[in-house]
């Protein structure tokens, strides 16, 4: 299945009018889902740009949304902490999946509650984020030997991008960057509101409770002026 994309200042963002023509297009896809938001499209980072490029980024963030619109897509918020999730109801009956990320507390959470809510879900393996020269290798050589059809890392960017270009060269499946999202998922992090969330001001929620954020917030006033001034 082929679905549209196009460039927004270098970035390769595909359109999807709905979640589900997103999820029906992976099913088979042995690439990286990758969340693009208003900071990604702006980053300066010529190697997190290129496997982006490569890969399939979707329009996690409003930015995303409001550039496709812009030229001419019809496209459609889908928030990465949701769309793992929305993975996994509906493929694991079918597919196998691995998970790394976070502290070990969470992990641990994060798997038990998978395994209470679907307990037919077939996870071949999972561990911290916490991954020194010797662990990645040992990550590696698991991944080969388990063969999952989905893994999940949550690092944050571009680390987990970074990681996991390097091991779809080794076990190729399908991979998806969480970020936080086992964090929220477990209750050790809040998601903001409804409210926030049907206003698109996630993101100023995130900034009330991270006041550090605000330097990476200020992209945002740059991404509206490019915005307004059609140079995306």
């Amino acid at each position: 299945m082929m679905r549209e994309s196009t460039y927004i200042n270098g970035v390769k963002v595909f359109a999807f009018d709905r979640r589900e023509n997103l999820l029906d297009f992976i099913e088979e896809q042995k690439k990286i889902l990758i969340a693009i938001n208003a900071e990604k499209i702006l980053k300066k980072d010529p190697k997190l740009k290129q496997i982006i490029n490569d890969n399939i980024g979707y329009s996690d963030g409003e930015g995303a949304v409001m550039a496709l619109r812009q030229k001419g897509f019809q496209s459609v918020k889908i928030p990465g902490a949701e769309l793992w999730l929305d993975i996994i109801k509906k493929l694991h009956n079918e597919k196998s999946f691995y998970l790394l990320g976070s502290a070990q507390h969470v992990i641990d959470k994060t798997i038990d509650k998978l395994k209470k809510e679907y307990p037919s879900i077939i996870i071949v393996g999972y561990q911290n984020g916490f991954l020194n020269d010797d662990d990645k290798e040992k990550l590696i050589n698991e991944l080969k030997e388990k063969k999952p059809d989905v893994v999940f890392i949550a690092q944050g960017t571009p680390r987990q991008e970074i990681l996991m270009d390097e091991l779809i060269k080794e076990h190729p499946a399908l991979y998806m960057g969480l970020g936080g999202s086992f964090d929220v998922y477990t209750g050790f992090k809040k998601r903001a509101p409804k409210l926030f969330l049907k206003l698109n001001l996630e993101w100023l929620y995130r900034l009330f409770n991270e006041p550090t954020r605000v330097g990476r917030q200020r992209v945002l006033i740059k991404f509206l002026y490019l915005y307004f001034m059609k140079k995306l």
